[in-house]
């Protein structure tokens, strides 16, 4: 279907800023441009903490009511693994704990060029284990526990999960993977068609991400950062996929939803049409209905 009228205005909005090419910038000033078109904070819940793990990563911990043992959730925010933090997805993890009934924990992982390749998949993996050690003092029910995360973080989620499978701990039930980075080898049919076309970075961009995050480019084919690559998906928690029509990573994300069917694990696949990348931090009609429906996914899993 064509561009949603909502998605198409915003992209007008965005070139009428006419920003440099991502790829001829520095971080730092890639991470300014980021936070100025970032939402503000979003809807109220209950209460909201910042915490540091043993490791000393921060995290945000939202709860939806004042119950204890609640569901929880280990996010991961997307940003290519150079951008985002805690408030560039305050809105979607508040959204998160409210439609699902469950405590988000937000992981502030160190970003690249900084902390190349592993330091984010580690901290992540850390962030979520020491969750599950503190569920007391954190009030919530260790034994219901997901990962979700979008774009980079939806690779991370991915990733601890391969993770915590291999380890046989911490015990993850499910993972939300929205609109997920799962294919390093940038070869598929949406990454190359739609590069630099709505709203998607394009192919200088894209490289611009990857040699930020990686210190050796051979590292793309490790399934640590491409875990489409991953050969054996069999015995992972059950998946909610979230795609977007027009999003370059549409096919990557399709495409694992389809290797976990294939090795036995209950997934559901939901491609949003005339939808682009990062629509659930959008104020679009259907970025409501997406929130809504992980949501409902996180809570019917927990």
């Amino acid at each position: 279907m064509p561009l949603h009228p909502q998605v198409q205005a915003h992209l007008d909005r965005l070139a009428a800023l006419n920003f440099a090419g991502l790829h001829t910038v520095s971080p730092e000033q890639a991470r300014a441009g980021a936070r100025l078109l970032s939402p503000g904070s979003g809807e109220p819940v209950a209460d909201v903490r910042d915490l540091r793990t043993s490791g000393g990563t921060p995290v945000r911990v939202y709860r939806p009511t004042p119950d204890r043992n609640l569901p929880v959730v280990v996010f991961f925010h997307g940003g290519g693994y150079v951008l985002g933090d805690l408030d560039s997805h305050d809105a979607l993890a508040r959204a998160l704990a409210n439609r699902s009934g469950s405590v988000v924990v937000s992981v502030d992982y160190p970003l690249a060029p900084e902390h190349r390749f592993p330091a984010a998949t580690d901290a992540g993996f850390a962030a979520t284990e020491w969750v599950a050690a503190h569920a007391g003092e954190l009030g919530v029910d260790p034994g219901r526990l997901a990962v979700a995360g979008d774009s980079a973080g939806g690779n991370l989620a991915a990733v601890v999960t391969l993770a915590a499978r291999a380890a046989g701990a911490p015990p993850i039930r499910f993972q939300l993977l929205i609109y997920p980075d799962l294919d390093f080898r940038r070869t598929n049919r949406s990454i190359t068609e739609l590069a630099g076309r709505y709203g998607n970075v394009t192919r200088e961009a894209q490289h611009w991400f990857m040699d930020h995050y990686l210190a050796d480019p051979a590292d793309k084919l490790n399934p640590r950062v491409s875990p489409l690559l991953e050969p054996d998906l069999a015995g992972l928690p059950p998946a909610f996929v979230l795609t977007a029509e027009y999003d370059a990573l549409r096919d990557e994300g399709e495409q694992y939803a389809q290797r976990l069917a294939d090795a036995g694990v209950p997934v559901t696949l939901r491609r949003y049409d005339g939808m682009i990348h990062e629509f659930l931090r959008h104020p679009f009609d259907d970025a409501e209905r997406a929130v809504a429906e992980a949501g409902a996914a996180l809570a019917a899993a927990l």
